[in-house]
């Protein structure tokens, strides 16, 4: 894995020159109109890097995107992987690593996530201060590599503090409805059954998703500072649960999503 990480990161630092990324971003579900607002200095379809897994969601586009957003130099995935697409976590997490190894100091993920506390709606934000991994594996698992990071990392603030506190002055000022709260990762790619999400909100969980954990382990491992904040799409709390479509909840984070773009610009511009 290691010879694969330093040979990916020569690759991209040869196609992107003095080029030296501050901040990673990984963009979520719906959430990639966020590129739009990055002046574009280079763009690699991951299709064409070496090792780099590729989205095999149809609706992720799958192009590692780096360029300046409010004055800081940031590098973007635009379409994150998963572990129901059959990448097993090592994989998913591999451009967490290579990100870190071409320079960046923070990382910002976003996701699209359902609703488990009733007093978070759809339409909402969602920052997120914790979280409880549901998911099969961990990408830690295996033999441990002391340049990565140490055996077993401390976890007791996977979030950053500051960078939340800094978020959330920022919606209150723009009159955004932001929540914080705890996260909770399962597998998917089916969404939850109406005892599922009972069982998700009695331990502790405010929202659900198939996501974001994953690199955030690997994130704290490596000594990034993180960043992380969900778009609400649905809710699971009802007594009488609603079918939803992968289309409306698309729909529902690329309506959200200009809210979370003015917070990650305005947290980017306070660094």
């Amino acid at each position: 894995m290691l010879v694969d990480i330093y040979s990916t990161t020569e690759y991209i630092k040869k196609r992107i020159g003095e080029f030296v990324p501050e901040i990673g971003i990984i963009l979520g579900t719906g959430l990639g109109g966020l590129v739009s607002e990055i002046e574009v200095q280079h763009k690699l379809m991951y299709s064409n890097i070496p090792n780099f897994p590729i989205s095999t969601v149809e609706f992720h586009s799958g192009k590692l995107i780096f360029g300046m957003l409010r004055g800081k130099k940031v590098v973007a995935m635009q379409g994150r992987l998963h572990h129901y697409e059959g990448y097993d976590m090592k994989q998913i997490t591999f451009p967490v690593r290579v990100m870190k190894m071409l320079g960046i100091n923070k990382l910002f993920v976003s996701n699209a996530s359902g609703a488990l506390n009733p007093d978070i709606k759809t339409g909402d934000l969602m920052i997120i201060d914790d979280h409880i991994n549901l998911q099969h594996d961990n990408p830690l698992r295996g033999r441990n590599y002391d340049d990565l990071g140490p055996r077993f990392p401390d976890m007791s603030q996977p979030y950053s503090k500051e960078l939340i506190a800094k978020a959330l002055e920022i919606a209150k000022e723009h009159d955004i409805n932001c929540h914080t709260g705890v996260y909770v990762s399962v597998a998917g790619p089916n969404l939850e059954t109406k005892a599922e999400y009972k069982f998700l909100r009695i331990i502790g969980g405010d929202a659900v998703g198939m996501s974001t954990v994953p690199e955030v382990i690997v994130a704290k491992h490596m000594g990034l500072p993180v960043f992380a904040i969900s778009v609400i799409t649905d809710e699971g709390y009802h007594d009488t649960l609603e079918p939803v479509s992968v289309e409306q909840i698309i729909k529902v984070a690329e309506e959200a999503e200009p809210k979370m773009t003015l917070i990650l610009k305005e947290l980017l511009s306070s660094l």
